[in-house]
């Protein structure tokens, strides 16, 4: 009887821990900065398998989906376009806005 407690109670951290983690890695994240409003924000730009992309994100107008790129990693796109994060930012710092027709992705609210 211990036995299948200590069983069903490792179940459930495992369960548990696996939900909180899969709630943490959205594929795009809805940021506010100071300067540039309410604007789209990648943690990364390369996404695991299609399945990690859900077509829509709650707090972030549009739809979302995935791009092969030629190295065969999947990347995210965002109502059709494809999403970069410039290297040296986080996904709460912007550092590189109109640099070579590169711009911040606005969103509307």
């Amino acid at each position: 009887m211990k036995r299948l407690s200590f069983l069903i109670a490792s179940l459930a951290v495992l369960v548990v821990a696996g939900l909180a983690q899969g709630a943490s890695s959205k594929p795009a994240i809805r940021y506010v900065d100071d300067r540039f409003g309410a604007i789209l924000t990648t943690p990364k730009m390369i996404v695991r398998s299609k399945a990690a992309v859900p077509r829509k994100i709650a707090g972030i107008s549009g739809t979302f989906s995935t791009i092969r790129r030629p190295d065969g990693r999947l990347q995210v796109k965002h109502n059709g376009l494809a999403v970069y994060t410039y290297a040296n930012e986080s996904p709460e710092q912007v550092l590189c806005d109109n640099v070579n027709g590169w711009f911040v992705v606005r969103l509307r609210r």
